[in-house]
């Protein structure tokens, strides 16, 4: 079989795109990127949907946590919990470098200066390197959750990777409901109003209930912490920004 480096996204784009959740997983894991596949996940108030569809599947698939340093003690024991439950054998603790660090935020105050900055020193370099020798990874984006991510495909490629949204299109009363079906343990932060809990210094409660991560960077535009604003270089079919252009215009 033709290995997916080897092939166009185009290709691989039209084989996937319309396989539901839990057998785009399967595919993806299985078929398309068997070994050269990753999970990225914040251990937030929702990755336990998508961690427990992977583990189903192939609980020694590769989950990336990003550790910045800056996450809440509650996330952290979040992730123990949720790596124990669903008997995940490879979560990945991806740190900052700390000559970066040194050099750019010595007394760990750069969120206070420079979110964008602090963002790609402590997220978008770590995931560049934990990505290598890596073709396609999972993420746990919605729709739901609006601003950008209100017009995501089922599959991305970014240019060097593939991105798989397996749950892009679920509301957050199917997500709500599984929780409840599996039996699903929560963040506990999600019983303090958490909706979307990324960093400790630059998340808190949703001051718009209705906009899940108006919590996140409140008070700034900053709405993304910068590992999905890469440009997309071809997109699966689905909802898109009024105006745009359909993949390949």
């Amino acid at each position: 079989m033709t290995q997916p480096s080897d092939v166009a996204p185009e290709i691989l784009l039209k084989r996937y795109q319309d396989l539901p959740d839990r057998k785009l997983l399967r595919a993806v894991i299985k078929e398309a990127f068997p070994g050269r596949i990753a999970v990225v996940s914040s251990f937030g108030a929702e990755s336990a949907v998508v961690l427990s569809l992977v583990a189903e599947i192939d609980p020694a698939v590769p989950v990336i946590f990003l550790d910045t340093g800056k996450h809440f003690p509650e996330t952290l024991d979040y992730r123990e919990q949720l790596i124990e439950r669903f008997g995940l054998s490879d979560v990945r603790s991806v740190k900052p470098a700390l000559m970066d660090l040194a050099r750019e935020d010595p007394d760990g105050t750069l969120w206070e200066r420079n979110t964008v900055r602090c963002c790609e020193l402590r997220k978008v370099a770590p995931l560049s390197w934990a990505l290598k020798g890596v073709d396609g990874w999972v993420t746990g984006r919605k729709r739901f959750h609006g601003a950008l991510r209100s017009y995501l495909p089922r599959i991305e490629h970014d240019g060097t990777h593939f991105k798989i949204n397996p749950i892009v299109d679920w509301s957050a009363e199917q997500i709500d409901r599984t929780f409840d079906d599996l039996n699903l343990p929560r963040h506990p932060l999600t019983e303090d109003g958490f909706l979307s809990i990324g960093c400790a210094p630059c998340t808190q409660a949703p001051l718009n209930g209705d906009a899940v991560r108006s919590g996140r960077w409140a008070g700034s535009v900053k709405t993304e912490c910068g590992i999905h604003d890469r440009p997309v270089a071809t997109a699966a079919s689905g909802p898109r920004r009024p105006g745009a252009p359909l993949p390949g215009c």
